[in-house]
């Protein structure tokens, strides 16, 4: 794994934490594979929310692809 391109997702990712945790969520970094997509886990209440692919994909995603464009895309896991 790139170690500058996991510090960079480390770092957006805690750019976008506060606002996962004022609504009592957070998003955990998993791993990045080789073909550049990076895995997270959604935890707290956005791991049960109804609305969590959205947070995915419109806030986690949209963050990390703005700042990092090397990386294909965001899965979450279980």
């Amino acid at each position: 794994m790139n170690q500058g391109l996991k510090e960079n997702i480390l770092r957006v990712l805690d750019s976008i934490r506060p606002f996962l945790q004022s609504d009592s969520g957070d998003v955990e970094f998993i791993d990045l594979t080789e073909d550049l997509i990076v895995k997270v886990k959604l935890t707290g209440a956005c791991g049960f929310c109804p609305l969590s692919q959205i947070t995915l994909r419109a806030g986690i995603e949209r963050s990390l692809l703005l700042k990092i464009p090397e990386i294909k895309r965001i899965e979450a896991v279980i």
